[in-house]
């Protein structure tokens, strides 16, 4: 998918600010037939034949391991919930995949495909979802809520909205130090509406920080439909209460997320500052796995999974460009799925943690020593 039109205004700064332009106009016959096409991906792209096979991989990947979750999740393997991008996937691939390999992100619960392209592996995903002590937290918390400072994977919080301001702190650090680095961070469409979200991309746009914003539009905060909590159509439209740019791109087309991102990473490095990049797609899995999603209209989800499916949109693009053929497809694939039966098998070998292992690693316990529960109140 094509960048839309852009329209260049003078911000009285050194460098112009670019915005999307969004006109609204009759769709021609063309257009409506080619609606009704198999949907595929773009071909305007700067990725070569390898890197397209690895970010296949890295799609597929993301789709497997959920899967393999949500068996471990109904066989009670799994403490806590399973929150699943079902549907979304190439979103988080497609922009983690944009960035420099120095680059930070900071994603969602929904945003597996990230965590994958940084370079996390399955098998602590599984043991971090199983409270394993071979986990990434050694069982002190659940599903992605941890982090890899040397890959540049900052863990998310609950409170939505609230890592916007983080990393816009990790891009103005970077920034004292002499490093040029871009700095990502996802947000849902309801998490847009929370003040941290505001304050952080306010204080970035201003400091012109090279801060990017992924706002996954996919529909629902929750059980909330979008148009019941936010004013605006298009969530790029809040780009320009900041001054910055804001771009909309087709989140379910896996070339296009990495374009537009790429792009935008570029302006951001290069001084241009902070950058809003809103991916359309649809969450085809309720907030989590115990979500009955009662809440959707009929036959909208099977909608989306038959026509817009990311994962078959973009096997599609690559057969129909013979880039690869669907035996090469197939041998990724079988090679993932073993990569995941192995990482399961260590993963449910690993032990539950003891429990006084909880009282280290909260502090530099090479300052503060761990905290114990009080001899007093031990019976």
């Amino acid at each position: 998918m094509s960048l839309p039109a852009q329209l260049t205004k003078d911000t009285g700064r050194d460098k112009p600010c670019p915005y999307n332009l969004l006109m609204k106009r009759k769709k021609t016959d063309n257009e409506k037939q080619a609606e009704k096409a198999p949907l595929s991906c773009t071909g305007e792209t700067t990725l070569t034949a390898e890197q397209m096979l690895e970010l296949y991989r890295y799609l597929k990947m993301t789709r497997l391991v959920e899967e393999r979750l949500v068996n471990l999740y109904r066989q009670t393997k799994v403490v806590g919930g399973v929150f699943r991008s079902l549907g979304q996937e190439a979103t988080a691939v497609g922009t983690a995949y944009a960035l420099d390999e120095g680059d930070f992100i900071s994603p969602l619960i929904r945003d597996l495909g990230a965590v994958l392209v940084k370079g996390i592996r399955p098998r602590d995903i599984f043991a971090q979802y199983m409270a394993k002590a071979w986990g990434p937290s050694e069982g002190r918390d659940l599903n992605i809520h941890f982090g890899d400072m040397k890959k540049g994977f900052i863990g998310p919080i609950s409170h939505l909205g609230d890592m916007i301001p983080v990393m816009t702190g990790i891009a103005l650090g970077a920034r004292m130090q002499g490093r040029n680095l871009v700095a990502m961070a996802y947000i849902g469409d309801g998490g847009m509406s929370t003040g941290a979200f505001h304050e952080g991309l306010n204080f970035a746009a201003v400091q012109r920080l090279p801060l990017l914003v992924i706002a996954e539009y996919n529909h629902y905060a929750y059980s909330t439909p979008t148009s019941k909590q936010t004013a605006v159509k298009d969530l790029a439209e809040k780009a320009a209460g900041y001054g910055i740019p804001g771009h909309i791109v087709d989140g379910n087309d896996i070339i296009a997320c990495y374009e537009v991102t790429k792009k935008a990473a570029e302006f951001a490095r290069s001084g241009g500052g902070a950058v809003l990049i809103e991916a359309k797609t649809y969450r085809r899995k309720g907030h989590a796995e115990h979500d009955d999603q009662r809440y959707v209209p009929t036959g909208e989800i099977e909608e989306w999974e038959q026509t817009n499916d990311p994962v078959d949109r973009y096997e599609r693009f690559l057969t129909d460009r013979n880039i690869a053929t669907r035996e090469k497809l197939e041998e990724i694939t079988a090679d993932v799925q073993r990569l995941i039966d192995e990482d399961v098998e260590w993963a449910e070998s690993s032990p539950m943690p003891d429990a006084e292992r909880a009282a280290y690693g909260v502090f530099d316990n090479t300052i503060v020593p761990p905290a114990f529960r009080p001899k007093v109140l031990e019976r």
